[in-house]
Order: C-alpha cells, then structure tokens, then sequence
C-alpha cells in the first residue's frame, strides 16, 4: 500500500485550478425535506382561496431524493432528479372555523397520497455569469432559479372503517360513467412542470450545501380525488355492486357522518374545478462534486 502513494497537496480553495479550469463539474446529491400539497380539501376560514394563503403546514410530510447534476462554470446547471414523499389533507382541520367555511368542513372529505417523481430541470445561477479572473475569489453563496419537467404518480385514498381505500377506480365524482360523459377518469401518473428556487453554499470544492423549494404545477384537480359537483347517489348501483358499491356511496358524500339528519342532493358544491391542485417540496441537499 505504501509503494501505491502519491503526491498530495495540503489543503486548497475550491477556486484553485484543478476546479476552475474545469468548465464542467458532475455533482451527486441526497436532499430530504417536506411535501405539501394545495388541493380543494382543508385550507383556512371563509371561502377557498389560490395558492398558499389555504395552506396547511401541519399537513406536511417527509420527502426524500437524489439527483446527478452537471453544471458549465457552476452558472448553468442541468440535473436529473428522483423525488419520493407523500401529501395529505382533510376538513377536519377547519372545525374551529366552521361558521365561516361556507359548508367545506361539513364536506368532511379526507384524502393521503404517496408520490414518486422524476424530473429533468436547469438551474441558473447568476452570481456566475460574471467573468473572473484566474486566481480571484469565485462566489460561495449563489441563489439560483430552477424550472423543468417531471413525471409523477399519485393515488388518492381515504379511510373507511379503518380500510386505506384507492378513490380512482370508485369514480367518486361519476369519472368514466355514461351518465356524466364530461366526466373523465384521471390519469395516475401525469406530467407536472416543476419550478422553484434555492440557495447554494459551497462548503468545500468537493461538498455543497443547498436549500431549495419547488412547487409542481399540474395538469389535473384530482390529487386529492376532489373536483366538481356530486352525482346523484343512485348511479352508482349502475355500476357496482357489493362491497365496492358501498364503498363508493360511503365516500363520494361523507356529510352524514357529521350530521345524520344531511341529505344529499346531486350538484351541490364538492369541489371548485377551476383551479387544478398542486404540491411542493422544502429540501436541504448535500452534495458530492466531482
């Protein structure tokens, strides 16, 4: 083993030659962090709004992923990325603001999803777009923007007599019916466009340290299986039977749990169709360059 040793250098800074002469560097990362999402179910008092102001951090959970990245003098940087995790919300969280939710905590509607995700995206790093001279200190701390495409997939389920059960194939909102032809299944896995920004600190010339958020914009209202009016009860004799009848009649209108004397009417409001959900991840990211 002694006869195999090298030269080796002391110590250097990550701006020395052997990095900076390099006009691309590969970098491996672990990140994990917190999934939420933004759907029809949960948020806060009064109407249903846009974006984070229905936001329920206490719905957050554990997300994790790696990615490869490759980088041209650390400005332009494109990466491939697997991210793992979960969302979940409910109406239950608007008990104590009842009076003013205008019938969303009665919808007593609830739902839990794991997602997978893939993703190709470009970071730009404008700190770097300036020239430096050999020898002069590059930046450490570089906030970046990032966007791209991802492949997901979903599946909604709610909790019934103590039973995960998968919502798609029950057609809660009459999905795939003859009777609703407007109504059409949604699809579990889907394309979303990821967009975000974050903050890189290198610590080193070989670790970097990095906090990030995403957000997803997706192409469907059916993360959480919640989209538009209810259907009438009875249809849904017209295609089940047995347990998975009853499953479907249990979970399209859940009002009656909370108020046995509810009666349920086609076309009343279960969700709003014209805003489609989404979800994002917070993660801090460790990475190896090379």
């Amino acid at each position: 083993m002694l006869g195999l040793a090298q030269n080796a250098v002391a110590q250097y800074s990550y701006d020395d030659d052997l990095y900076y002469d390099n006009r691309v560097t590969y970098e491996l990362d672990g990140h994990m962090g917190a999934m939420n999402c933004l759907t029809d179910l949960g948020g806060g008092k009064g109407t249903g709004k846009k974006f984070i102001k229905d936001l329920n951090p206490g719905k957050s959970q554990f997300s994790g992923g790696i990615f490869l990245s490759a980088a041209y003098r650390y400005a332009i940087v494109l990466r491939a990325e697997a991210t793992w995790g979960s969302v979940k919300a409910d109406d239950k969280v608007l008990a104590k603001v009842k009076e003013t939710t205008l019938g969303r905590y009665d919808r007593n509607l609830s739902f839990k999803s794991i997602v997978y995700e893939v993703m190709l995206a470009a970071e730009i790093h404008p700190r770097y777009f300036k020239k430096y001279k050999k020898g002069e200190k590059l930046p450490r701390l570089s906030p970046y923007l990032m966007g791209g495409v991802g492949y997901f997939s979903f599946n909604p389920k709610a909790k019934l007599n103590d039973l995960w059960i998968d919502l798609q194939p029950l057609s809660t909102e009459g999905q795939g019916f003859s009777e609703y032809p407007n109504r059409k299944f949604y699809r579990l896995k889907q394309l979303n466009f990821p967009v975000g920004a974050g903050i890189k600190y290198k610590i080193s010339p070989l670790f970097n340290f990095t906090a990030e958020c995403v957000y997803r914009i997706l192409h469907t209202d059916y993360l959480d299986d919640v989209s538009t009016r209810y259907i009438d009860q009875a249809v849904f004799s017209n295609h089940f039977m047995g347990e998975q009848l009853f499953q479907a009649q249990s979970l399209h209108d859940r009002q009656k749990e909370l108020n046995a004397a509810h009666i349920s009417t086609k076309d009343d409001i279960r969700g709003n169709p014209n805003n489609n959900d989404a979800y994002f991840t917070i993660n801090l990211k460790l990475g190896v360059v090379f």
